[in-house]
């Protein structure tokens, strides 16, 4: 069964994108990396990070707006979901992991009713 690449994205890369890249790093079903649009990321977005990915997640609609300004090119045919997460959970917080798991799995779960595979 072939795998999703998925891009978790928020804005310096400390808490919430580390924490879904954790949840999600021994899932079967993906390939995971997290980024930030920040800077001052601790890893930052790269062009490579789009072309990689399958479907990305971004915490805000803010950042959804940021990677539609800065990289219109690279999301044509890339799914990008707002999770709707704030800024204020620490890393791996277990009220953020809930928050987490429950929204990707949610799109997940969409996205598999589409039948919309990545090509092997």
């Amino acid at each position: 069964m072939p795998r999703w690449n998925v891009l978790f994205i928020c804005s310096r890369n400390l808490w919430r994108s580390p924490t879904a890249e954790r949840i999600y790093c021994d899932d079967a079903r993906l390939s995971v990396r997290s980024r930030g649009l920040s800077p001052k990321a601790a890893r930052r977005l790269s062009n490579n990070d789009l072309d990689w990915a399958h479907i990305i997640f971004v915490m805000e609609h803010e950042h959804l707006d940021r990677l539609r300004s800065q990289y219109r090119n690279y999301l044509s045919r890339r799914r990008v979901h707002v999770l709707d997460i704030p800024d204020e959970y620490p890393y791996m917080d277990s009220r953020l992991v809930e928050l987490l798991q429950d929204r990707v799995e949610y799109f997940l779960t969409q996205i598999q009713e589409d039948h919309t595979m990545p090509a092997e």
